[in-house]
């Protein structure tokens, strides 16, 4: 699927989230354009090797993800560590409070799931229809339900043009076994997110802590938004 070029201009707001001009609908979830044929091809694949492979998560706009941010900031959404045990937030300064949240929750503005070149995937067929997705490393484990699906993605991934952005632990955002990324577009993407980018976005947004986050970005922006896996050779 394509669709007509962006300007640089608009390029800056589809990869900061706060356009959609760049995406496609598969099913109830919209995608980029150029990764939609791939991740097709992907699905296609897990097809034959007995998986269902579904899309949990695609494309977040700013708003959305500055919501998510405003909830857990304000501990109206539980926020967790690496050991998925619940931190009193009430108890961190907010350049802890940050640093807690940016485990597992991107900076508005810097998020990979603006970019539409990530997704968020399970296997559909390895559980019951009424079961609550956690999208937890434990059900990505040994032990868990998608434990079979993750082994397949290993093996796979790269043949259809994908990897995974946060498969170790880097010191920044936590292992996530279940985001997937497409190489090579998020690749053009990601190249649209300066610091200075997502500084102006973060000073004309209603994000909560805001000031200790503009005061730190350069070193959350190198810890959190640039620091991934090397793309597979």
């Amino acid at each position: 699927m394509t669709k007509m070029a962006l300007t640089p201009s608009q390029l800056v707001a589809c990869a900061t989230g706060c356009s959609d001009d760049h995406l496609v609908n598969i099913g109830r979830h919209r995608v980029h354009a150029q990764i939609a044929d791939d991740f097709k091809s992907l699905q296609q694949a897990a097809k034959k090797a007995g998986f269902s492979l579904a899309i949990a998560s695609s494309f977040r706009d700013f708003d959305r993800q500055s919501a998510i941010w405003n909830a857990k900031f304000s501990g109206k959404r539980p926020v967790f560590d690496k050991h998925q045990v619940a931190i009193d937030l009430s108890t961190l300064t907010d350049i802890e409070k940050c640093h807690a949240i940016l485990l597992y929750s991107a900076l508005p503005g810097a998020s990979r799931h603006h970019l539409g070149t990530d997704l968020d995937v399970y296997d559909e067929a390895a559980i019951a229809a009424d079961y609550e997705l956690q999208l937890s490393p434990l059900e990505y484990s040994e032990t868990g339900p998608f434990a079979r699906l993750t082994t397949w993605l290993d093996n796979n991934l790269t043949k259809y043009g994908f990897y995974r952005p946060y498969q170790h632990d880097l010191g920044g955002v936590s292992p996530e076994p279940w985001h997937i990324s497409h190489i090579k577009q998020s690749k053009i993407m990601c190249n649209q997110v300066s610091l200075e980018v997502i500084e102006h976005q973060i000073k004309c947004s209603d994000l909560l802590g805001k000031d200790t986050i503009v005061k730190h970005l350069p070193s959350l922006f190198s810890r959190y938004v640039t620091n991934v896996a090397p793309v597979p050779i």
